[in-house]
């Protein structure tokens, strides 16, 4: 080794290489999420944070430790270890940081009875911002894509109003569906929209109508978004059936399902409501899959291509940033092209957790994208079950 060398086990000092890895991530999702990425940019980016994460957070580096992984030897992403999501509710997955985290988000559901929500630290919410920002323009507003493939972010073509089904991101500082809804209001927001639901996620119903009803009279496209569980509450709650077709150039963009809900509405039939009420077509209707345990979004591209008039056609599309791969829910191994599987994340945006994330959510790879199905039925899959016993013993084994 030459002088001034640096071998691959004596790493650049953490938060050197982190701010390094950040930088270039932001760069990156700059570029929107229909921007091309090598195979070799990604790999390149993908190993150095999983060797960043090997080293800087202590639950990750004991599991890689216990596994007789070299990190600085792992030369394919797809060998990258994924943590479960339910050690979000066991264990702090956090790298280490001279600062404490910028948001704390967690889960849904509640904490009674033993129950426990996953958290997921944000140390960076300027990365976090990016991802919002790259994943989000690109498919739920694709007029601002500049000629060369960049964004154009800070330049509104039309002027949209947002409307949220959702708290206000102050009142409900540790959700990351309203902190998105706040990212996206600030962004493209024309001045006169809202957030339409308090602390308790319970919904502004009058409020909402007077939102909706002075857009039309403003003839100003309107951007909706909200939970499924929500838009099906307001179609209850509204008190006129006579239709009131929203401005041109309007959209819709719904997430989250129905678990733990008393009222569960086929998809088909929330949104032929929604358009009978709205005057929005399917193809201005987009589904967003993401959770709180991945920092990056999935988006249905039906703005940018158009829709297949089936629903369950649909495809979800990940960023650049993104890759999935569909695995055996008992041993963990991929799966035969075109069959259904557990669906485990690598997610670049996770820089400063776990990017490599094992989800209950069954889905299939399908061409340019992926058909999510939906949680897995019953109990936790055994191939999840049996990741998290071994973290959870390697866990007491440090204690």
């Amino acid at each position: 080794m030459m002088k001034g060398e640096r071998s691959l086990e004596e790493p650049a000092p953490l938060e050197a290489t982190r701010h390094l890895l950040c930088a270039e991530l932001i760069t990156e999702m700059s570029r929107g999420a229909t921007a091309v990425w090598s195979q070799d940019r990604f790999d390149d980016l993908a190993l150095r944070v999983f060797r960043y994460q090997a080293l800087a957070n202590p639950v990750y580096r004991a599991l890689t430790t216990s596994r007789g992984l070299d990190p600085s030897r792992v030369s394919d992403w797809r060998e990258i270890p994924p943590v479960p999501t339910r050690a979000f509710k066991e264990l702090s997955l956090a790298c280490s940081s001279p600062n404490p985290p910028q948001a704390l988000f967690r889960t849904s559901g509640t904490s009674e009875g033993g129950m426990q929500r996953g958290a997921h630290p944000v140390r960076d919410l300027t990365l976090y911002r990016a991802s919002l920002l790259g994943a989000g323009s690109s498919y739920l507003r694709p007029e601002l894509d500049g000629p060369s493939g960049s964004l154009q972010i800070e330049i509104a073509h039309e002027p949209l109003r947002v409307l949220a089904l959702l708290p206000e991101p102050a009142r409900c500082p540790d959700s990351s569906l309203a902190h998105m809804a706040g990212v996206f209001a600030e962004e493209w927001d024309d001045g006169g929209g809202g957030f339409f639901a308090d602390k308790q996620w319970n919904l502004d119903v009058d409020g909402f109508a007077s939102a909706l009803s002075a857009a039309r009279d403003d003839d100003v496209a309107v951007f909706l978004l909200g939970t499924a569980f929500a838009f099906v509450h307001w179609l209850d709650r509204r008190e006129t059936s006579r239709p009131a077709p929203l401005p041109s150039g309007s959209r819709l963009m719904e997430t989250g399902g129905f678990k733990g809900r008393s009222r569960e509405v086929p998809r088909g039939e929330l949104y032929a409501a929604l358009g009978r009420t709205l005057g929005l077509p399917p193809e201005r209707m987009v589904n967003e899959y993401g959770m709180t345990e991945l920092l990056s979004q999935f988006y249905e591209p039906v703005l940018r291509e158009g829709g297949p008039g089936d629903l369950r056609e649909r495809r979800h599309v990940p960023p650049p940033w993104v890759r999935t791969r569909v695995l055996d829910p008992e041993s963990l191994v991929p799966v035969e092209p075109g069959e259904v599987g557990l669906l485990c994340h690598l997610d670049l945006a996770n820089l400063d957790s776990v990017s490599a994330i094992l989800t209950e959510d069954l889905g299939v790879a399908v061409p340019n994208g992926l058909r999510i199905l939906g949680r897995a039925p019953g109990a936790e899959p055994r191939g999840c079950s049996l990741a998290m016993e071994e973290i959870l013993e390697l866990e007491e084994d440090a204690t």
